[in-house]
């Protein structure tokens, strides 16, 4: 026994040199398993990371084209899929994105990896951020125009470019400042002198931390600032509550971007401050109006349920046809009255923060099948195809994760009107298992995908032809997160859509 013993502590000790190595590599790695549906990432090392801006939680389980978000009219798109379809190498410089959104050049290149059959089960992907050498190849090719052209149109552009943002920081509804590389305010428009009820002289010259009573000296705004600006990454929604000033305690949302002019307009700051502190409490008493209103409906529906199944059990012998249908619809209507308040329910403490997590261990495939067979027997009209056999364990709240796969089975089958074939896939990837449901019917729009799993948003086609509150979703994107899983959807209009997600394995 004890030379097996050496041989697989050699084993691991080789492994996890391997592993050093790729994290060590400055070049973005990536593995895909082509055994598995939609050949999804299972590896990724940390520079795929810091050049992505995604976390390993983030990517695993996605096919690489995530990268290129709503770009997908690229000729490179083809060549990789060509490639990947007829396991051969490729090389390509392609458009990809941030998760902040901010494009990249990348250069990727990809290899199959085969089994000993020749069969191509793997694929490495190693990407290089080329963008300053793009960056590079462009301004060369601009300095073969004429130079006293450039500085003219340059100069004409540097006057424009300062007009026109005078103009927006001066007619916008919303408070704006424009502040130096040191943080200092060159100008403030006036919603934001008449916001805070102070003048030019009270603002403009100002460090931004000093203004008024410090009141924007506050640790992670400055952090936030001189951190992570500086990297042309920018400040989204960041609350900032505050008693101010003159106008008594706000909650203000600030938004900070920086603005790369040249010459003596580079490296300018500008920050957007919204007050949204009547919107937040609107948004309290709508949440506390939904919370009594479910509680308070829940109570006489629970009674009506009650002497509906009482009438079910006592129809009379001779009962006519009518009363019978009559009475089966008032139960199902019941029914669907009661899952409605439910999800209201769940609504208010996701939003109070009180939504309860019982985590076990369960053996996720199980649920799978268990889940996706109920509904079947619901909708024997649809044909539903289950692929689960990870044997995987997973810790986690059972009824909530049944809930999710019940709800995005169900959003397939009711928004696929004339189909009736739908897929659900459970398949590990990496440490993770991911749970695919994939319809073919009227799929979503790009512009919805970004808002779909918002609380209450419904697209604009779906509400006329569907009814609904748009809370499903949410509840959904909620639950996985309490999981530590990611939920997204990748779809096309008239090609159907795929809800995907992915919860952690329990480690042994």
């Amino acid at each position: 026994m004890r030379p097996h013993t050496n041989q697989g502590t050699e084993n691991d000790y080789l492994n996890n040199i391997y592993l050093q190595a790729l994290n060590s590599a400055k070049s973005g790695i990536i593995i895909t398993d082509n055994t598995q549906h939609d050949n999804p990432i299972i590896y990724c090392n940390k520079a795929f990371e810091n050049i992505t801006g995604y976390t390993h939680n983030e990517i695993i389980g996605h096919n690489c084209r995530f990268l290129q978000a709503q770009d997908r009219t690229q000729e490179e798109r083809r060549i990789i899929k060509d490639a990947v379809k007829n396991g051969k190498e490729c090389t390509v410089e392609i458009r990809n994105y941030r998760k902040n959104g901010t494009l990249f050049w990348n250069e990727l290149i990809i290899s199959p990896v085969k089994n000993d059959e020749g069969q191509v089960t793997h694929f490495i992907g190693v990407q290089n951020d080329i963008t300053e050498r793009k960056k590079s190849q462009i301004e060369l090719r601009e300095e073969k125009a004429s130079v006293e052209k450039k500085i003219l149109e340059r100069t004409q552009e540097l006057h424009d470019n300062q007009a026109f943002l005078s103009s927006i920081i001066q007619t916008v509804r919303e408070s704006l400042l424009v502040l130096d590389a040191e943080y200092k305010v060159l100008s403030a428009n006036n919603h934001f002198l008449n916001s805070f009820k102070v003048t030019q002289e009270d603002t403009v010259g100002k460090i931004l931390f000093e203004l008024g009573n410090h009141q924007w000296d506050i640790e992670a705004l400055k952090n936030l600032l001189t951190k992570i600006l500086p990297t042309n990454n920018p400040v989204i929604d960041f609350e900032v509550e505050h008693d101010f000033p003159y106008i008594g305690r706000k909650i203000m949302l600030v938004n900070a971007y920086r603005i790369e002019f040249e010459g003596q307009y580079k490296d300018r700051i500008l920050i957007a401050i919204e007050d949204i502190t009547e919107k937040k409490e609107i948004d309290r008493r709508k949440d506390d109006f939904l919370s009594i209103a479910s509680h308070e409906l829940k109570t006489p529906l629970t009674t009506i349920k009650g002497f509906v199944q009482i009438l079910e059990r006592m129809i009379p012998e001779g009962s006519s046809e009518k009363f019978i249908s009559t009475l089966e619809k008032v139960s199902i209507n019941v029914d669907r009255l009661n899952n409605l308040i439910s999800e209201l329910l769940d609504t208010s403490k996701i939003q109070s923060g009180n939504i309860e997590i019982h985590k076990d261990p369960f053996e996720i495939d199980r649920l799978v099948r268990d889940t996706v067979e109920n509904l079947t027997f619901a909708s024997p009209s649809y044909i539903i195809s289950i692929s689960a056999d990870t044997n995987s364990t997973v810790l986690g709240d059972e009824l909530q994760i049944s809930q999710v796969i019940s709800n995005l089975v169900s959003n397939a089958i009711k928004y696929s009107p004339g189909q009736n074939k739908i897929d659900v896939h459970c398949t590990r990837v990496g440490n993770f298992v991911k749970i695919s449901v994939t319809d073919y019917g009227m799929g979503v729009s790009q512009q919805d995908q970004l808002k779909i799993f918002e609380r209450f948003f419904r697209a604009r086609d779906i509400q006329k032809k569907f009814p609904g509150m748009g809370i499903g979703l949410y509840i959904c994107h909620e639950i996985i997160a309490g999981h530590e899983g990611t939920l997204w959807v990748e779809s096309e209009i008239g090609s159907g859509s795929t809800f995907n997600f992915t919860l952690p394995i329990m480690k042994n």
